[in-house]
């Protein structure tokens, strides 16, 4: 015990305020790379390759095995080489949050919504529901769907309940597919999303998850968009989000549960603003403003 108090102590006197520094940024890299590969399947690998790495470094360590232990050194360059290939979806969903930050914080002001995209949403999927009309509506946050957009029908449209319900009539062009929405409009129809691998959805005891299902879940597992299905066989609404997915949303929890992880983005006041709203007499002309937001 003596030993280890001298050894930290040690230690201790020789930190300096660039050592400080130094273990700060490194600690907040890994935290922040593992922020941005929560709840997705890059956890699970990572996980698998940390077993590995720890199990293969105490067999090096507690035996002689020269081979083995020239092995596990010249591996680890190879999975520092593949680590990229493997996680490049992560890595691409982290640059782009990055550079929306940077948007944001070029901007400085975003401009709220026009309309309640959840409320429209959410009163098109309990009229689907009651008819049996299966959909799947896929509602974008920061996390950029455009390459699933392509896959379909690019459209304009603003959101709202008569618009879905007649793109998700029966035997209509644009009904197979999902719809696609992005701030206040239907950017997309007729798209085809990614399926979940997870096997998530072949544990439910209900067993009436078909596609739609499987691309919701698929969908909100490379993305951080609320994807939500109506079963065509049911009428039962599912919302998925960050890999997981809630079955059976009545109407008022529905809405509950997509604004609880859409979280639309409130206007931010600027630097003009919180003056304006700390000295109202140098800007009169704005005081309704400030009050308003």
């Amino acid at each position: 015990m003596g030993q280890l108090i001298d050894e930290l102590a040690f230690i201790l006197q020789r930190l300096s305020f660039s050592s400080v520094v130094d273990l700060l940024l490194v600690t907040l890299i890994f935290f922040a790379v593992l922020l941005f590969i929560r709840n997705t399947r890059a956890m699970v690998l990572l996980r698998g390759f940390l077993l590995l790495y720890v199990l293969f470094s105490l067999l090096a360590a507690l035996f002689e095995l020269p081979a083995f232990s020239w092995l596990v050194r010249n591996s680890v360059p190879a999975i520092l080489v593949a680590i990229p290939v493997i996680f490049a979806q992560e890595i691409r969903r982290a640059l782009e949050r990055l550079g929306r930050a940077s948007e944001f914080l070029a901007s400085g002001r975003r401009q709220p919504h026009e309309r309640d995209v959840i409320d429209s949403v959410s009163h098109a999927a309990v009229r689907l529901a009651e008819r049996r009309h299966g959909a799947l509506i896929i509602i974008q946050r920061l996390d950029s769907l455009e390459e699933f957009v392509e896959t379909g029908v690019p459209l304009g449209a603003e959101v709202s309940p008569e618009l879905l319900l007649q793109i998700f009539y029966p035997n209509t062009p644009l009904h197979d597919g999902a719809v696609i929405v992005a701030n206040t409009k239907v950017i997309g129809a007729a798209c085809v999303m990614p399926l979940s691998s997870s096997g998530v959805l072949s544990e439910n005891p209900d067993r009436q998850m078909g596609l739609r299902h499987r691309a919701a879940l698929g969908t909100s597992e490379i993305s951080d968009s609320v994807a939500l299905v109506v079963s065509e066989e049911t009428g039962a609404i599912s919302v998925a989000f960050g890999g997981r997915m809630i079955h059976r949303l009545g109407s008022e929890r529905l809405e509950g549960v997509l604004r609880a992880f859409y979280k639309p983005l409130q206007p931010q006041r600027t630097f003009e603003d919180w003056l304006a709203q700390r000295l109202p007499f140098l800007f009169p002309e704005r005081r309704k403003d400030i009050t308003e937001v």
